[in-house]
């Protein structure tokens, strides 16, 4: 490359990101290309999603998921995301950030806790930690046919108990 005439900057910078020169013609168009940072992530915050476009967006992944089994035989492993998504919309839960320990968003005043059942759990219960720092629960059933459920629980309705977790029964 330096018998071309590039200079050694352009030649490791060229080698730092596996761009090949002799496949995308000349150094000009990359120099363009590296610059352009317009559409990268910046670290900005989500915008506020709409009923609609919550309800929108469930179907896609809904109708994705279905696809993906009907085609590969196996479920994504997306359901526990579908149930978030799910309280959502037809609940009106704010979601927390990502990993955030102790619930999964906020119904008004109340801390909420969402679990799913997917349809391929066998058992009709979910486990809930009680260090969770939660005021209802959120059970969403989602059946073999990808149709949803769902419940919401007052954490006081479990009692007081001395183990690790609750088990909360999804009972018709």
């Amino acid at each position: 490359m330096h018998n071309e005439g590039y200079s050694p900057e352009q030649i490791a910078d060229a080698a730092a990101c596996g761009y090949n020169l002799w496949e995308h013609g000349d150094w000009e168009n990359i120099e363009e290309f590296i610059d352009d940072t317009e559409g990268w992530d910046s670290g900005r915050e989500p915008k506020s999603p709409t009923t609609l476009e919550l309800w929108e967006l469930l179907d896609e992944l809904v109708e994705t998921a279905r696809n993906y089994f009907e085609i590969a035989g196996r479920h994504l492993p997306i359901y526990g995301e579908l149930g978030e998504l799910y309280g959502e919309a037809k609940y009106g839960i704010k979601r927390h950030k990502p990993y955030t320990r102790g619930s999964d968003g906020k119904l008004g005043n109340d801390f909420v806790e969402i679990k799913t059942i997917s349809p391929f759990k066998s058992d009709n219960a979910v486990l809930v930690k009680r260090a969770g720092n939660f005021s209802k629960l959120l059970i969403v059933k989602i059946s073999k046919d990808f149709e949803f459920k769902a419940k919401m629980l007052d954490r006081k309705s479990f009692g007081k108990g001395s183990g690790k977790h609750i088990k909360a029964k999804w009972s018709e």
